[in-house]
């Protein structure tokens, strides 16, 4: 193993994950923090600290030379982005590599082209990955995103060029709606972001969001089956599943081989994902995007393959090839992963930023909850309302719906308000243990079943 001390540029559970994995591996993990996250979890797992700036982001987990500085200044000799910040920046993976740091993920080259939504698809046409039909590459003036968009058909998806997480993306269904909505678009990616790039797509209906996770080394890439994320609030995930079972095998193993054609085709290094929308109707997917980084709902993948997907992302950074075959890697039962957030569901999901009195967290055979809290933690308000992820694992996806339920009856998190109920439901609701759902079905689903606080 080439890296011996691992510098985390991130927070919350991801922070966790990715220093409890580094252990594993017996390298030494120095954490990053900022001012308002001092008594955070991953600051007492880790081996050594450092505050690297005032609690707003931009002054320190986006701040590429203190983080920089942070990670020479404490001997570390990789840098482990996470997800979300600057995970997915190549101008941050150029300024850790060239400080001499291994960079903990693709080269800034892939970012640059695979986490620039537009040129990805680019080179998804290239590898012969169906596409949706969409603008070529950026749009830049209203004028130009307006004739692209009559040349699409409306309604369009207004995205963000390096977005990801459901930010800078608006659905205009006129004309009208594309001018108004284009500069807030622009606006939100330019802030989450820094990058105002947009792009277009046309919207396909009640299509289901599956996502496809890839492992590769440089030269050779492997697939680790697909998730599906189509219960989303304002584009937000907050339960995914593996697999899909939507769909059938010939599909999954098309749509698996795409993937991992398209990851070798741009020499991926690391773990990445690779996004479609899904036309049950018709059984067509169309690649919409890559994201270059560990994905949050990665644990539901890992507990049907059984592969440390953080673990073998930091054995490759550090130097070595990849440490299985496609033939090793197979399916076993079912997971699902559910969100928990710091949010009022009975008050339209506001941030509920409290203290974290009593904790019970079920334990046993297929369950799994990573988090970032503790007994006496105070979620600091500066930062997004995820608090942790309860993933279940069962033989059948009616056996994991059926263990969600009972393990969700007995967590409890006193002191904050959070997104247990809505999941509680979601169990329970007769069309998701159907599989009966889309990417739209969510949100007028909330409409019709108003949800009680925690």
């Amino acid at each position: 193993m080439g890296i011996r001390r691992l510098f985390v540029a991130n927070r919350g559970e991801i922070a966790v994950r990715i220093v409890r994995a580094a252990h594993a591996l017996g390298i030494e993990a120095v954490q990053a923090y900022s001012e308002a996250d001092a008594d955070m979890l991953a600051v007492k797992l880790a081996d050594a600290s450092v505050c690297v700036g005032p609690p707003q982001a931009a002054k320190s987990y986006l701040n590429i030379e203190a983080l920089i500085a942070a990670a020479k200044e404490t001997g570390c000799d990789a840098v482990h982005p996470g997800y979300g910040f600057l995970a997915e920046n190549a101008g941050f993976a150029e300024a850790v590599e060239a400080a001499g740091l291994i960079f903990v993920g693709p080269s800034a080259d892939t970012i640059r082209r695979m986490g620039d939504k537009a040129a990805a698809r680019e080179a998804a046409i290239a590898a012969g990955v169906p596409v949706v039909p969409g603008s070529d590459g950026r749009v830049g003036t209203a004028d130009e995103a307006a004739a692209a968009a009559e040349k699409i058909g409306y309604p369009v998806m207004i995205k963000a060029a390096a977005g990801g997480g459901g930010r800078g993306i608006r659905i205009a269904e006129t004309p009208e709606d594309l001018r108004r909505l284009a500069p807030q678009a622009r606006s939100e990616a330019q802030a989450a972001f820094g990058d105002g790039g947009l792009y277009l797509e046309r919207v396909i209906r009640d299509a289901r969001h599956i996502e496809v996770q890839i492992l590769g080394d440089g030269t050779r890439a492997v697939h680790c089956y697909e998730r599906e994320c189509s219960l989303q609030r304002r584009r937000q995930k907050v339960w995914e599943e593996a697999p899909a079972a939507c769909l059938d095998t010939a599909t999954r193993e098309t749509l698996c081989a795409s993937a991992v054609r398209l990851a070798e085709a741009v020499n991926y290094r690391g773990a990445g994902t690779l996004e479609y929308l899904y036309d049950a109707k018709t059984g067509e997917f169309f690649f919409i995007e890559m994201n270059t980084r560990i994905q949050v709902e990665h644990p539901v993948t890992e507990m049907v393959t059984g592969i440390d997907l953080v673990a073998e992302m930091i054995r490759v950074a550090g130097g070595a090839p990849l440490s299985m075959r496609q033939e090793d890697i197979s399916l076993d039962g079912h997971a699902i992963e559910v969100r928990i957030n710091a949010e009022d569901p009975a008050n339209s999901f506001m941030p509920f930023p409290g203290l974290i009195g009593t904790l019970e967290v079920p334990e046993g055979d297929g369950i799994r909850f990573d988090a970032m809290i503790y007994e006496g933690y105070q979620i600091p308000p500066f930062y997004d309302s995820l608090l942790g992820k309860l993933i279940v694992h069962a033989p059948t996806r009616e056996a994991a719906i059926a263990k969600m339920a009972e393990t969700l009856a007995r967590l409890k998190i006193e002191g904050a308000k959070t997104t247990i109920p809505l999941h509680a439901a979601l169990a329970a609701d007769s069309a998701v243990r159907a599989g009966e759902f889309h990417t739209q079905f969510l949100e007028p689903w909330l409409e019709t079943n108003p949800l009680t606080a925690d």
